[in-house]
């Protein structure tokens, strides 16, 4: 009977338990809160929302394949997986570095780095964003200064160091707006660990995303689920 789940293989809940924690995760509810709302173990729950995160990363990694032609904003930022007394600045060695894609009105895109430099961020967006009928905006960071070399004619800038955040269409107000999101969630787990850090931003990933083309996430769980379940 546990391999009838079509959820997850080898589980030994039941569909309509399984439907809920789903349900659950897709509203964003705590796992403490989940084990206590449906009376199930918060080891099960915790092993459930790892999973499910791992399978949204998963899925994302395949999204990520896709080559974009838009509008794009581009920003970097950097995060403390765990909060530490002392170190503040983004210069510290064990921030995590975060590269930030947004394609106006649809989708983000986002990926960890070993840094914040040319030779990291330019690579990733050579292989994202295709150099015809696209159009950059980004902040003054020297680190974009090589995108009019590698053919992307329209790069657009706005000077945040000069209190400059838009010129009509010449903004990254919108990626800003997701990283705030970001930062705002991860918040309420008052630091994750560094080896789960990724699972987290490709949740948060993924809900923007949703959020963005008005798609509901249970839904879209469910299949997604589904699909990984039985390796479609």
């Amino acid at each position: 009977m546990s391999n009838l789940n079509p959820y997850k293989k080898k589980s030994h809940l039941w569909i309509a338990k399984t439907r809920k924690i789903i349900r659950m995760f897709s509203e964003d509810i705590t796992a403490t809160s989940t084990s206590k709302l449906l009376w199930i173990e918060r080891k099960t729950i915790n092993r459930w929302y790892e999973y499910i995160r791992k399978v949204i990363h998963h899925y994302a990694m395949k999204q990520d394949q896709e080559i974009w032609k838009w509008i794009i904003e581009i920003d970097e930022s950097y995060f403390w997986p765990k909060r530490v007394r002392g170190k503040r600045w983004r210069w510290a060695s064990n921030k995590i570095k975060v590269l930030w894609l947004l394609k106006r009105e649809w989708k983000v895109f986002v990926q960890v780095v070993p840094d914040c430099s040319a030779k990291s961020l330019l690579p990733i967006i050579r292989g994202k964003i295709d150099t015809k009928d696209s159009v950059i905006n980004t902040d003054w960071r020297h680190s974009y200064d090589g995108l009019i070399d590698l053919w992307y004619e329209k790069h657009h800038r706005v000077i945040h160091s000069e209190n400059e955040f838009a010129r009509g269409k010449k903004h990254v107000n919108g990626i800003e707006s997701f990283r705030s999101f970001t930062k705002r969630r991860l918040a309420k787990f008052n630091g994750v660990k560094s080896e789960k850090f990724i699972l987290h931003l490709k949740e948060t990933e993924f809900r923007f995303n949703c959020w963005l083309v008005h798609e509901n996430i249970y839904k879209q769980l469910l299949k997604i689920l589904k699909s990984f379940t039985f390796g479609s």
